[in-house]
């Protein structure tokens, strides 16, 4: 537990968390939504600092970016809580046991005891020069915050980037995309690129489905892409909910107004947490997505969680020669030049950070 930065005292020793765009508001022996920002005597904590879960060592394109370092490895890792409660999240056990337990917590003298059980049943204790330590000694070129939602343990996230940049590494968040403008200040100069899900182009979906709301969302969008980050958007293609053709237009319509640039990851769902008895996304359906985000004008569009070699692959907007090969993970350098981010053949500017 450490004090946090992004808060303000308000009466009566309640505080106000800056984290996130809930700016909850904070009784004192209480947490905030995301069930891991703690008011101790007046004072926001963060219960998850120095606390990460899941550490490992993937492929960039797994989070996935595909314009960022190509074929690099990223060291990753996030912490209990999250500030949504998606239906059909993948990470449940980590980013929800903390806030379904606490829902049944009567005596808030208990609540800070049984949180910090469930974080020490899911998490290591590492500081963030021990993660650079290790990301150092893997050999990776970054740090990835990711799995629940960056936003909640910023501070956790702000010191490890700092340390990060200091050593050469570079820094991605993977993000629902619901940062607070005070957050985004706090860390912005330490990030290099966002992978920012945009779930639906509903409102409704954002409260059903994600206990959550869009217009957040939205504004990071264009913000974090603006500010220079390399950022990229994927959106999880749910049968029924979010994939009519007038829904997907919307939001291939939406990315391309603030940029035809920005590479949008199309991906398949498949059935999770409270959501197992919805089918998965069919291929024919990937297919319509693909086609509407080329309609659009959108460049660099990629369908996720299939195989399908030809739209993973990156292929220049003017030419339309193969730039980058993807097999799964396996990654092929074509026709681009890295150092100056232009296609070989044509020499038109690829959007992205190449090396």
């Amino acid at each position: 537990m450490k004090k946090a930065v992004i808060y303000k005292k308000l009466s009566n020793k309640v505080v106000e968390c800056l984290a996130c765009s809930w700016y909850c508001k904070i009784p004192e022996n209480m947490v905030g939504l995301c069930a891991t920002r703690y008011n101790m005597g007046g004072n926001l904590y963060s219960l998850v600092y120095g606390r990460p879960v899941g550490l490992a060592i993937d492929p960039v394109e797994k989070k996935p970016l595909y314009h960022f370092l190509p074929g690099s490895k990223i060291l990753s890792f996030g912490t209990v809580g999250c500030n949504f409660g998606c239906l059909f999240c993948q990470n449940f056990e980590m980013s929800q046991t903390n806030k379904n337990v606490i829902k049944n917590i009567k005596n808030k003298k208990y609540l800070k005891k049984t949180l910090d059980k469930i974080i020490d049943q899911f998490s290591s204790q590492m500081s963030p020069i021990q993660i650079i330590k290790l990301a150092l000694k893997n050999q990776v070129q970054g740090i990835a915050y990711t799995y629940n939602e960056p936003a909640i343990f910023v501070e956790f996230a702000y010191e490890t980037a700092k340390l990060a940049k200091r050593y050469g590494l570079k820094n991605i968040y993977v993000s629902n995309g619901f940062e607070s403008p005070e957050a985004f200040s706090y860390i912005k100069k330490y990030l290099d690129a966002i992978n920012i899900d945009l779930k639906s182009f509903r409102n409704e979906f954002y409260n059903k489905i994600c206990f959550s709301k869009i217009e957040p969302v939205l504004k990071n969008i264009k913000i974090f892409f603006k500010s220079g980050i390399e950022t990229e958007i994927t959106t999880l293609i749910i049968p029924t909910l979010n994939d009519s053709l007038e829904e997907l237009q919307d939001i291939a319509k939406f990315l391309a107004s603030i940029s035809k640039d920005i590479p949008w990851h199309i991906s398949a769902f498949y059935p999770a947490y409270k959501m197992i008895s919805f089918p998965p996304t069919p291929h024919e359906t990937l297919d319509k997505a693909y086609k509407i985000g080329l309609d659009q004008g959108l460049k660099y569009i990629y369908q996720g969680n299939v195989y399908n070699p030809e739209k993973s692959s990156t292929f220049c907007p003017k030419c339309k020669i193969l730039l980058i090969k993807r097999e799964n993970y396996d990654v092929s350098i074509e026709k681009i030049d890295l150092k100056n981010g232009r296609c070989l053949n044509c020499h038109e500017k690829i959007y992205g950070i190449w090396h």
